[in-house]
């Protein structure tokens, strides 16, 4: 679906145009057209093919979807993958933006994502003075707009450790149900570290050394970019650590709780056991037992296994067993 297709001039909104005059708008100097399409049919990325002279394996790549997150030069054209991640009811949604970037153009498909980019339009037409660098600033905008939206599923993910952590420590959930809740963030961090590290890697391309003739103006721009997903990789590092730090925890503790449950049980299982040996004992029956005839022995017998269980249970007791 057509989002809209505008076309600028130094810097400034000239008009929103049809798609069949785009090539009388980016034959002229200084003028360059950005185009934003949501969950692009084949029909409309065919036309745009035709409009801009797009690498048919960068169309079908953009057909396809799915892709990990990339940059590739085809001439003066380059093609970027990023994918979108926004957290919908508490799971991580996982969407797409596969941005065509040319001398004179930018065409943006944005696919299986509820977020949109008006935010970013605004932002460089507020400020004609970069929006004149043209489509390499636009470059620009859409990955750092997508890239700033990590950070928030990242402090979500750590405000939700948090409270698993005091879950943990409060005992308020079984260890089965708090491996789980660990297991699932693990995969959401996962899912994070998944959309950046690989961006982090392809976007040193737009940035010293040789680079593409649209980003040689901005290639201050693109290093903060990677910048900021270089933070965003310790960060996701960071949380995985903890996570997997939290899960040690969490089964030392059931551990530990588990220890503390055989040791009360073996302390009355020995204080049971003295007594069962003394009834024993004196339960035999044997002809020369002199407790058996003596007047005392019953009410002799029940004291001497009374204080030698009081005796064992303040011994265990003094030593934590009970």
């Amino acid at each position: 679906m057509l989002v809209n297709c505008i076309a600028y001039q130094d810097g400034r909104k000239q008009a929103e145009i049809k798609i069949a005059d785009i090539r009388n708008y980016v034959s002229r100097p200084d003028c360059f057209v950005w185009v934003a399409l949501k969950d692009g049919t084949p029909e409309e990325l065919a036309e745009m093919q035709q409009q801009f002279d797009l690498h048919p394996l960068a169309v079908e790549d953009s057909q396809h979807g799915h892709q990990r997150p990339k940059i590739e030069e085809y001439g003066d054209t380059v093609f970027v993958v990023v994918q979108m991640i926004e957290v919908i009811e508490g799971e991580l949604n996982i969407g797409e933006v596969d941005i065509f970037a040319g001398r004179n153009f930018i065409l943006s498909v944005r696919n299986r994502s509820k977020q949109n980019f008006m935010g970013v339009r605004d932002r460089c037409e507020r400020e004609p003075h970069l929006l004149k660098y043209g489509s390499g600033f636009v470059l620009y905008a859409l990955i750092d707009a997508v890239v700033d939206r990590y950070f928030p599923v990242v402090e979500e993910i750590e405000d939700e450790l948090e409270m698993i952590e005091e879950q943990i420590f409060a005992r308020t959930l079984a260890p089965r149900a708090v491996i789980e809740k660990l297991y699932a963030l693990k995969r959401k961090a996962l899912v994070v570290k998944h959309a950046v590290a690989p961006l982090a890697e392809a976007i040193s391309r737009l940035y010293g050394g040789r680079v593409p003739a649209m980003c040689a103006d901005t290639q201050e721009y693109f290093r903060d970019i990677n910048d900021h997903l270089g933070r965003l990789n310790t960060n996701v590092d960071a949380l995985r650590d903890v996570i997997t730090a939290a899960m040690q925890v969490n089964l030392s503790l059931a551990t530990i709780e588990d220890t503390e449950v055989t040791k009360k049980l073996a302390a009355w299982a020995g204080v049971f056991a003295t007594a069962t040996a003394f009834v024993g004992i004196w339960g035999m029956n044997f002809k020369n037992m002199p407790e058996l005839e003596w007047v005392y022995g019953y009410p002799a017998a029940l004291g001497v296994i009374f204080v030698v269980c009081a005796v064992l249970y303040r011994h265990f007791r003094k030593s934590g067993w009970l």
